[in-house]
């Protein structure tokens, strides 16, 4: 074997890391929460529905891949991603699919369109509205993805929480809730019961990793 075909060899085997590392689609799921917040391999496998074990080996896969790190503090070990493009190269790779693969508008057609129309909001008019005091914007992610960043000006009402406080939401005027992307359905399960307790409300399909994406600034709190 020539050393150019060794070289070539040698570095696409490398490159095959990343694509095996999220060739499997816990993985993936694993990856979109990881882009919400840090979580613990506790949170991360009650999020996605499977079990502490399952959810661990799959984390070491991406940890080999170096996508992930993780942090022990006692009993509990932390998982991040190892930097921010890894959340740009998972977001890339879904705008990919969603361009190539049919089948993923079909099944976002299927679970949304028959409560929320698929239709984005437009972000530049939603900020202004939001700076003019227009709009009522509702985080309805868990507290711990709200308080790792959110869509400024927008309120922490987790989706448990939404029934028992809708008696603090303005009725006055329109309600946009979000979560983590378009493929999370807090926020169109948000909009369906706003809607059932007279609320003019809407969605709007950007996570925070999308809106940054655009451009736009992530407020954290202090």
């Amino acid at each position: 074997m020539s050393e150019h075909r060794r070289f070539k060899n040698t570095l696409y085997e490398q490159l095959a890391r990343i694509g095996k590392a999220v060739s499997s689609p816990r993985r993936l799921e694993l990856l979109d929460l990881l882009c919400q917040a840090p979580r613990t391999v506790e949170a991360l496998a009650k999020e996605a529905n499977q079990t502490i074990a399952n959810a661990s080996q799959h984390l070491k896969v991406l940890r080999a891949a170096r996508l992930v790190e993780a942090e022990k503090a006692g009993l509990f070990v932390t998982y991040r991603l190892a930097e921010p493009e890894v959340g740009d190269f998972y977001r890339a790779l879904r705008l990919l699919a969603e361009s190539r693969l049919a089948d993923i508008e079909r099944i976002l057609r299927l679970y949304l369109n028959s409560s929320e129309p698929m239709e984005a909001l437009d972000r530049n008019a939603l900020r202004e509205r939001v700076a003019r005091g227009e709009v009522t914007v509702l985080d309805v992610r868990p507290v711990e993805e709200y308080e790792a960043g959110h869509i400024p000006g927008a309120l922490s009402v987790p989706l448990k929480e939404l029934e028992s406080r809708l008696e603090r939401l303005p009725r006055d005027q329109e309600i946009v809730a979000y979560c983590r992307g378009p493929y999370c359905l807090f926020a169109a399960e948000a909009v369906e019961r706003l809607r059932a307790h007279g609320f003019q409300a809407r969605r709007l399909e950007d996570g925070v990793f999308d809106w940054r994406a655009h451009g736009f600034p992530i407020e954290r709190p202090r």
